[in-house]
């Protein structure tokens, strides 16, 4: 139990990533490569990759498609649907990033606990938007948008600054996605449905 406060830093760092990555891949890289730039944030060796001048700019680039992408019914779930592939493993190799120089059982153990993170985050982000997208109006699909990009953000400071209080909130933001499971399952049930219903229809 000894290893767990003297770790806490980079074990929100690795859980605010992984989470991160599931709602804003692109914005996580960003933001943590120009923390590590700017130096108010070091980084272990293998996460110095995110502070290359072309990292950042496509992470920045891609940043700023994904704020207008995810604000458009249906194109978010389409969106969602294909970084599916690229959340997922991106996330589980961020977490294992932070742990590169604990040796590779370390690393190897916080890619899988990262992964699964990612994993839950990004598919009750596409169920909840997907169940958002049957509503006829178009406010509730940019207000999850907006409070996503806040979340982020405010998600990895707040890992940065208070490690401890990110890691108990993300406890509770995991406990609430588990009871909204059954709603999440609904609503990418729906979108499979409409999705199929409008392959089948003739043109």
């Amino acid at each position: 139990m000894a290893w767990l406060p003297q770790h806490l830093p980079e074990l929100a760092l690795a859980a605010a990533m992984a989470w991160g990555a599931g709602l804003r891949l692109y914005l996580v890289v960003f933001v943590v490569g120009l923390l590590g730039r700017s130096g108010y944030l070091p980084l272990p060796d293998s996460l110095h990759v995110l502070m290359n001048p072309i990292v950042l700019t496509a992470a920045g680039f891609m940043s700023f498609v994904e704020f207008f992408a995810d604000k458009i019914p249906w194109l978010d779930s389409v969106w969602d649907g294909v970084h599916t592939f690229l959340r997922i493993p991106a996330g589980a190799a961020l977490a294992a990033g932070v742990f590169g120089d604990s040796g590779q059982g370390t690393a190897l153990a916080a890619a899988i606990i990262g992964g699964t993170l990612t994993a839950g985050t990004h598919f009750g982000k596409a169920g909840t938007r997907a169940a958002a997208n049957t509503s006829p109006e178009p406010f509730s699909n940019l207000g999850l948008s907006l409070a996503e990009d806040t979340a982020v953000a405010g998600g990895l400071a707040l890992a940065v600054a208070h490690p401890l209080v990110f890691l108990i909130l993300l406890a509770l933001f995991l406990v609430a996605l588990i009871f909204l499971l059954r709603f999440i399952v609904r609503g990418i049930a729906t979108l499979l449905r409409k999705l199929a219903s409008t392959a089948s229809a003739p043109t």
